[in-house]
């Protein structure tokens, strides 16, 4: 269906956040995910800022299991949720870029203390 690898190598730091939402779709369906709800994603989504959270805490000197085998680093778990929001955007329909500027309007008529 599509060649993720090809698109893949199209994004690059001149990329919007619309090329990126558009790559996770196709990624999404190639890999037979597009029948996921948004409480599917959500699960998953929480799973990733779970080992987001794990990975900070490892980079800050917080105490952990020493016995713990995996490796993952903070790249890595950031890129996974940056993924798992973008698939959320594609179950509820948002275009990210325009909730983003939509909702900083909104916070740039706040009062911030």
């Amino acid at each position: 269906m599509y060649n993720l690898e090809e698109e893949l190598s199209r994004l690059d730091e001149r990329s919007s956040i619309s090329d990126i939402q558009s790559y996770i779709n196709k990624m999404i369906e190639e890999r037979g995910f597009e029948k996921q709800t948004k409480q599917d994603v959500m699960i998953l989504l929480t799973e990733e800022v779970g080992e987001l959270a794990k990975e900070v805490r490892k980079s800050t000197n917080i105490k952990i299991d020493i016995t713990e085998s995996r490796q993952e680093n903070l790249s890595d778990e950031i890129a996974d949720v940056f993924t798992h929001i973008l698939s959320m955007c594609r179950v509820a329909n948002i275009d990210l870029l325009k909730a983003f500027i939509d909702k900083e309007n909104k916070n740039l008529k706040r009062t911030w203390k």
